[in-house]
């Protein structure tokens, strides 16, 4: 069975995985009474068990996934003159880091076109 399709992804936050673990830990249920309470996956609590004996809080901790954070100012029309200025600041910070790695921004549009034409021709 699994979430039907279009549905929302569940989200857990860090307290909801301690407590969850923590029942886990005092042995409150089996792993299948406790997934059954908590409507979670057998499969994904047991991963939640592993990562916090491993590495304690942190290894269940949620984590900010990386984006483009340039995107944010990209789509307006008008910006403030503090947004021009965040948006300049962001363009150069990532440039910045690109040449500490060794890349222009001429070089990754030439890596991404010759992926993107790799794409396309599969």
């Amino acid at each position: 069975m699994g979430r039907p399709k279009g549905g929302k992804n569940n989200y857990w936050s860090t307290e909801e995985k301690i407590r969850i673990v923590k029942r886990i830990e005092n042995g409150e249920g089996t792993y299948n009474e406790i997934a059954a309470e908590e409507k979670v996956t057998r499969s994904l609590m047991s991963e939640w068990y592993r990562r916090h004996k491993e590495s304690g809080i942190a290894g269940i901790t949620n984590k900010k996934k990386p984006g483009n954070p340039l995107v944010r100012y990209s789509r307006r029309e008008t910006l403030t003159e503090i947004e021009k200025l965040e948006y300049d600041y962001m363009k150069l910070k990532i440039e910045n880091a690109r040449l500490k790695i060794g890349y222009t921004e001429e070089e990754v549009m030439a890596i991404r076109r010759k992926k993107s034409s790799k794409k396309n021709t599969q």
